[in-house]
């Protein structure tokens, strides 16, 4: 898997071990997801309203970002496992990225809108129907709490899956703090108690959106996903036998679980095939860096992209 081209005196070198693995398969998860959590939605609203209840109507109304937020998740996830294209010869792997963004986005909306009905509740105190609040909150702790569970084992390697997976904890916590508001309500008459538990909810979808928009704005940029430490890897190139220098050395995310290298690695003594087998295997196993394209120079002339300033 090497090619030479004799203009350049370096060759390149591709290796393929563990490269390119189709990411796991959600997709039942996310039918029944949104098929729970659209219905609940309508429930929310019908029996907020009816209990005039501004934290069930708030929850619904986050909980239908998170509707549309499973959607967008799971349109992604389809379309990264559809194969390249002449046009995108990645494929549309990038697609999950942009939905972990948007999904940041519809949460870091969602914050403002709660906040705002939250405060004009305050000024305006009015009753509420506690045991109606009690009732569907609890169904919300079933319906989201199931939920994530379902996107549990993904959270970590997937960042689009991850979105997924917090909309639904959170929200899942969120419909536990209805269910204290209610009972504080019916116990003391305290009505601020209500719009107050509605500044948490914007709290804790702050929190989740806040980290999410984070992360997936870096690798938006083509950042180095933040499991992976760049002199870590550089660290280990440059002890690999037969490396006299590492330079020209890019990490970024193929996708929300995909991430790719390139690097120019300086050999004197010279390599042959085993050799890059073996460093795509490592940084595959080490650093979950399943997508490496290295090139190989001899040392007799200096690469144009050696200087640390050269992108």
């Amino acid at each position: 898997m090497t090619r030479r081209h004799d203009h350049h005196g370096h060759s390149h070198g591709h290796g393929h071990a563990g490269h390119s693995r189709a990411p796991d398969n959600f997709g039942a998860a996310f039918a029944i997801g949104v098929a729970l959590n659209t219905a609940f939605v309508a429930a929310e609203l019908v029996f907020g309203y009816a209990a005039n209840s501004l934290a069930l109507i708030s929850d619904a109304v986050h909980n239908f970002s998170d509707v549309i937020a499973l959607l967008l998740a799971w349109g992604a996830a389809w379309l990264a496992r559809k194969e390249p294209t002449q046009q995108h010869t990645y494929g549309y792997r990038r697609a999950s990225i942009l939905a972990a963004l948007i999904n940041a986005g519809l949460l870091l909306i969602a914050v403002g809108g709660i906040a705002v009905e939250a405060v004009n509740r305050i000024q305006e105190p009015a009753e509420v129907a506690g045991w109606t609040m009690v009732w569907v909150a609890a169904l919300g702790i079933a319906v989201n709490g199931g939920t994530a569970l379902m996107f549990m084992r993904g959270r970590h390697g997937d960042l689009n899956i991850r979105g997924a997976y917090l909309h639904m904890a959170a929200d899942a916590g969120v419909s536990f703090g209805v269910v204290v508001a209610a009972g504080v309500i019916m116990g003391t008459g305290w009505l601020w108690v209500d719009p107050a538990i509605s500044l948490c909810i914007a709290a804790v979808v702050l929190a989740s959106g806040w980290g999410l928009a984070r992360d997936s704005v870096n690798l938006a940029l083509d950042g180095v996903p933040k499991s992976i430490e760049l002199a870590e890897v550089r660290d280990f190139l440059g002890r690999l036998d037969g490396v006299t220098e590492v330079h020209d050395l890019h990490i970024w995310a193929m996708s929300t679980n995909e991430t790719a290298l390139t690097a120019h690695l300086v050999c004197p003594g010279g390599y042959d095939d085993s050799f890059l087998h073996l460093v795509c295997e490592q940084l595959s196993h080490r650093f979950n860096i399943h997508h490496a394209t290295l090139q190989v120079e001899a040392g007799s002339d200096v690469c144009k992209l050696a200087p640390a300033e050269v992108v």
